[in-house]
């Protein structure tokens, strides 16, 4: 007899489970208000959903630090017929997580990857140029976007455009550059950052008001695994080859710089760990 099946046969029942849960429809809770003076942080989404999937550290970042956090709506994907529908569920998941929402364009801006950047310069400057207004106007204290060679031709085009919008900046600006990972791992994270239970629940209910696109891929029921196998790789990616494991059992692996003279710098030296009891906000001072 196998002591592990019924270990394993847990993880298929509650994932088999998970897909009669309701979407989107969970009652609304408390939400925090950060004051109106708080400051910013940015989520640079390729997708909605995206500022769900890696809104690990904003989520405490808004709970536990009272910044204010803005989801930049980059894209509202690339079906036309969908961007409507998609646009009412990011509404409903960003009010229900607490997070505010700006759009750059009425309908998301269009065509952001590589190919764009390189083939249509003027379709190009003018998404850098939107960006650029919203980085401009919040003048934000963190931003959120996906690292370089995180696959999905979206995800690496929207990391293209904030760096071209944060070149386009005044010399003075200056923020907390956080780049997230999904589709492909990061060579190089230098944070890992552990969420509890209840803040997992809560990122998963978010996501599932992204309902059209999880009753095609339920992955919002998969985001808890996800989160555990970060806490392996982190321990490796961290802690060095060998390294103990951290008594985490959700968390999110970050890239943190720094945006200052007109270009990224390192911020600091080793790596980072938030632990469900650390203070986020202590790591952005």
């Amino acid at each position: 007899m196998n002591p592990y099946r019924s270990f394993v046969s847990e993880f298929a029942r509650l994932v088999a489970d998970g897909k009669s849960l309701p979407l989107g429809e969970v009652v609304p809770r408390e939400k925090p208000k950060p004051a109106p003076d708080a400051p910013v942080a940015l989520i640079f989404s390729p997708h909605p959903d995206d500022e769900c999937i890696i809104g690990a550290l904003p989520l405490r970042l808004l709970r536990e630090s009272g910044m204010r956090i803005v989801n930049v709506a980059v894209t509202l994907g690339s079906d036309r017929s969908r961007q409507q529908s998609r646009l009412q569920e990011l509404k409903n998941a960003c009010d229900w997580i607490g997070f505010d929402l700006e759009l750059p364009a009425p309908d998301g801006l269009e065509k952001i990857t590589p190919a764009t950047r390189a083939q249509a310069p003027q379709i190009w400057t003018d998404a850098v140029h939107a960006i650029a207004v919203v980085l401009a106007r919040y003048q934000p204290h963190v931003i959120f976007f996906p690292h370089v060679h995180d696959w999905h031709q979206a995800h690496i085009g929207t990391h293209l455009l904030v760096t071209d919008a944060l070149k386009a900046q005044a010399a003075r600006f200056q923020c907390h550059m956080v780049e997230t990972e999904y589709w492909r791992q990061m060579e190089s994270p230098n944070l890992l950052v552990e969420s509890t239970v209840d803040d997992v629940a809560d990122l998963v209910a978010a996501l599932s008001f992204h309902a059209g696109e999880v009753r095609r891929n339920p992955y919002h029921l998969r985001l808890p695994a996800w989160m555990q196998d970060n806490v392996r790789r982190g321990a490796e990616w961290l802690g060095g080859q060998g390294g103990v494991a951290p008594d985490f059992l959700f968390a999110t692996l970050y890239r943190i710089r720094r945006w200052h003279n007109g270009k990224a710098n390192e911020w600091f030296k080793g790596v980072g760990h938030i632990s469900a009891v650390d203070f986020p906000g202590d790591f952005f001072r």
